[in-house]
C-alpha cells in the first residue's frame, strides 16, 4: 500500500512535561512509555503498545485483569477511574503497601 506509513507501536510526540526513559506521559487520549528523555516541548519516541512496570499509587492493591489508568496530575497509574485516562490492565497481583509502587501493565494503544 502507497499510504502504508507504520506499524505504529511507538510513535514520535511532544513531551507535555518533562520525562525521562520509561516515564508514562499523556498526549491528549495518547498514552505512551517514553524510550528516551525529553524536555517540555521536545520530542520523545513513546512506545504505545507493551507490558511495562509503571509508577503507580502507593498503598493501592493491584489483582491482574484490573483496568489500570494514568492520573496525569500526579504522573503515575491507579486503579481510580475518575478524571484518569484507560491506559490498560494490570498483568500481575500487587500488595497494597505503602513500598508498593510499582504495577506491571499491559498498555491497550491509544483510542
Amino acid at each position: 500500500m502507497k499510504n502504508y506509513v507504520q506499524p505504529g507501536n511507538t510513535i514520535t510526540l511532544t513531551a507535555p512535561y518533562a520525562v525521562v526513559s520509561g516515564d508514562g506521559l499523556l498526549v491528549g487520549s495518547i498514552f505512551g512509555v517514553a524510550a528516551g528523555s525529553a524536555a517540555l516541548g521536545e520530542t520523545v519516541e513513546a512506545s504505545l503498545v507493551g507490558v511495562f512496570d509503571l509508577k503507580k499509587v502507593a498503598s493501592q492493591a493491584w489483582a491482574a485483569g484490573d483496568k489500570v489508568y494514568w492520573d496525569n496530575t500526579n504522573k503515575e497509574a491507579t486503579k481510580t477511574a475518575t478524571a484518569n485516562t484507560l491506559i490498560g490492565v494490570a498483568t500481575e497481583a500487587v500488595a497494597g503497601g505503602a513500598g508498593d509502587v510499582i504495577g506491571r501493565v499491559r498498555l491497550n494503544g491509544s483510542f
